[in-house]
């Protein structure tokens, strides 16, 4: 009898548990659906305030109090929804010594799943909406300070001007410096390669005439060397001839 009634308690207990499983799986996906139209209108709203100045701000702080509250919730339900798989899966541990049927493992695994599959949803609408406020914080600073520019006196922007123009002024002469030191010094190498050059042309020249036949068989060579070339364009003009011959024959 005493069996009987322990296993009737944990019955109840995994039926309360996939209640509770359940019913937390229901709230979080009207919660996601709800949240991701909530993105979607967020980006649209975002969308007509950076095509009108004259969009009203009080609309964007509830929509961004709206977002932040629904985020919270939707954490705090997949937190109980964590809580409650993790006391499905002690369930099955503690019955594994009777060998828990493959359906209790099967459905334990579905409500995994699920819960995967609604975290991944969550987090993805969630790192959406949240870029989108990060560039629209960034376009709202860069707005502004057009617009602190634009009311800026005249005296104040002819300033500014001017001392933009002054830096574009000093920036150019600071690259024509730079330009004139690289010309300067590509000209002192090509004067340090000509003298070198130079000096390797006169020791030549002095080698060749304290060496009368070295000279005679530089001048062989340069002659075998025309002789050869000569030899070598002619065979290939015989050979071309002769291709040429062959492909219109």
């Amino acid at each position: 009898m005493d069996s009987t009634e322990k296993q009737m308690a944990h019955g109840n207990l995994w039926e309360d548990l996939r209640k509770r499983a359940r019913q937390l799986e229901n709230e979080i996906d009207l919660k996601l659906v709800s949240f991701s139209k909530l993105g979607t209108n967020y980006s649209s709203h975002r969308d007509d305030v950076n095509s009108s100045d004259t969009s009203p701000l009080l609309s964007a702080s509830n929509s961004e109090h709206m977002f932040d509250t629904m985020a919270m919730e939707i954490e705090q339900l997949l937190a109980k929804l964590t809580e409650v798989n993790d006391k499905m899966s002690e369930y099955t541990n503690s019955i594994s010594m009777s060998s828990p049927s493959s359906a209790l493992l099967h459905t334990l695994q579905r409500h995994r799943d699920i819960l995967q599959d609604y975290s991944q949803e969550f987090q993805k609408t969630k790192a959406n909406i949240t870029a989108c406020r990060e560039r629209e914080e960034l376009l709202g600073s860069v707005r502004r300070d057009i617009d602190a520019y634009k009311s800026s006196s005249g005296l104040n922007r002819r300033s500014e001007i001017y001392l933009k123009e002054n830096e574009h002024i000093r920036n150019a002469d600071r690259i024509a410096d730079e330009t004139i030191d690289v010309a300067l010094a590509t000209k002192e190498n090509l004067r340090e390669q000509r003298n070198t050059m130079k000096k390797i042309s006169t020791g030549m020249n002095n080698l060749a005439n304290r060496f009368p036949l070295l000279n005679s068989l530089i001048q062989r060579i340069n002659i075998r060397k025309r002789r050869d070339t000569l030899i070598i364009g002619g065979v290939v003009a015989v050979c071309i001839i002769l291709l040429l011959l062959y492909a219109f024959r």
